[in-house]
């Protein structure tokens, strides 16, 4: 029976960030996944695959709509779908290849096989042929992530009626894709498709699309999109597919009730969010408890109800995002090996991939003023800023909020492109502490889109230069 110092079920970003930190530490790790390939959702059907898609649909879209304004004449983009999957793969492989070599340089034993937790100290490990295998540690981390959220009444076959992972490999552009859920997954599928030329219709309960973000950005962004040729049906549900036909035929109704109608797709895409995934881990029967939303209970050190056993990533309360695993993965790890392992809340962004992004980091307008903050707010338009008028890429702007006595930043958010890269300027100020007095006084190369993000702490000071 083999023994380690810890053992982390589950190779997401979090998983093999953890297991990666704690080898660093001197511990003996191992780490166990079911799955034939290394690196979870994120690596292999999730962020990675999606942004190779994004990216390669950008560009199909600039070689038939953008080049020619420049003085670039190319004939028009003829679109080979398997090719552009067989991009996509190569990224995956050279992803997951990267995690296994990562493995082997850092010594850490990868159990191939499906992980449950005995008790305390002890992981049994199946693999696909069914054989067993238990293994004893001193400490378990639980990093499984998450699941597709399923919609009731509408069942996944992941070809005509998929989840994100099979709206990543279809087989040909839907003509009709309907979307159900205007969040991030749903927006960023979206756009990819509606490039390679999908009509995209956007259904969402609520009544404004990215529930959570700042209220402005998401009016703003909705715009941009409705002006690519996004549809979107708001304050509306989707109550069953009816499957018979060539075609899909949703039925869907206000959400406050009304009258239903149908509407006709040739796929629907269900991304309503994602749900921790917990399932034959055992947790109950080893006396792990989970919250009311069938998360993984913990305590600021990452500990569950069960001493020895902790857990991270998506399984726990907090955004669902990779860069938050993977901060809590080395957190985790650290607190194991005796060191003051933290993690900032306050400071984690979250970007849209679409074109334009949408970045954010810190407070949002409507949380300050349910808080009772007193705050200012900065905004300066890319319409403004010399680099995106001469690329003529002047959608979005940065909005600034600062707390009004101390000058504090309390929360950035971007629309614009790059914005995914820009907004790690504002965590950076925000780690530290940092004023917008601060952030204005920073001289920014000229010309870059990051005068855009100067220029808005000082519109928090009412002193933006050009505007």
């Amino acid at each position: 029976m083999a023994t380690y110092d810890l053992i982390v079920i589950g190779t997401g970003p979090g998983g093999y960030v953890c297991a990666i930190r704690a080898a660093q530490l001197g511990m003996k790790v191992a780490v166990v996944e079911k799955n034939p390939t290394l690196g979870g959702t994120c690596l292999n059907v999730g962020c990675m695959p999606s942004k190779a898609l994004l990216h390669a649909s950008e560009m199909f879209q600039e070689a038939g709509h953008s080049l020619a304004k420049m003085g670039i004449g190319v004939s028009a983009p003829k679109l080979d779908l398997p090719a552009m999957m067989d991009f996509k793969q190569q990224g995956i492989d050279g992803n997951v290849k990267g995690v296994e070599y990562l493995m082997k340089k850092n010594k850490i034993d990868v159990l191939r096989g499906a992980g449950r937790i005995i008790a305390a100290g002890q992981v049994e490990v199946t693999t696909a042929d069914g054989k067993k295998q238990t293994v004893e540690t001193k400490n378990i981390v639980i990093a499984t992530g998450s699941d597709v959220a399923k919609l009731k009444g509408v069942e996944i076959d992941e070809k005509r009626i998929v989840s994100s992972t099979g709206a990543l490999s279809l087989e040909k552009v839907p003509d009709k894709l309907l979307i159900v859920g205007a969040g991030v997954i749903g927006l960023e599928l979206g756009s990819v498709w509606r490039r390679l030329g999908s009509q995209v219709t956007v259904v969402e309960f609520l009544d404004r699309i990215l529930p959570g973000m700042d209220g402005e950005v998401a009016k703003q962004f909705q715009r941009i999109l409705e002006k690519q040729g996004f549809a979107f049906k708001l304050g509306t549900k989707v109550t069953g597919v009816d499957t018979s036909g060539k075609t899909l035929s949703a039925r869907i109704e206000p959400a406050a009730g009304g009258a239903a109608e149908t509407i006709e797709a040739d796929a629907v895409l269900v991304a309503i969010g994602r749900t921790p995934y917990t399932e034959a881990l055992g947790l109950k029967e080893a006396g792990v408890a989970l919250d009311d939303r069938g998360r993984v209970e913990i305590d600021k050190h990452f500990a569950t109800s069960v001493k020895g056993i902790y857990a991270i990533g998506d399984v726990v309360r907090g955004p669902m995002l990779a860069h938050k695993a993977e901060d809590e993965g080395v957190a985790c790890a650290e607190i194991l090996a005796g060191q003051a392992g933290h993690v900032n809340y306050d400071v984690i962004p979250g970007v849209i991939y679409t074109t334009p992004e949408v970045a954010s980091v810190g407070k949002t307008e409507e949380e300050l003023k349910q808080a009772g903050t007193d705050y200012t707010v900065g905004k300066f338009p890319f319409t403004a800023n010399g680099r995106s008028k001469v690329n003529q890429t002047t959608d979005g702007f940065v909005k600034m909020l600062a707390d009004a006595k101390t000058d504090r930043v309390l929360g950035v958010h971007i629309v614009g492109r790059e914005a995914g890269e820009l907004i790690h300027e504002a965590c950076v100020l925000m780690e530290f502490g940092g004023s917008a007095e601060d952030l204005a006084r920073t001289c920014h190369a000229h010309p870059t889109r990051s005068e855009a993000v100067k220029e808005a702490a000082l519109a928090v000071g009412k002193r933006a230069i050009h505007m």
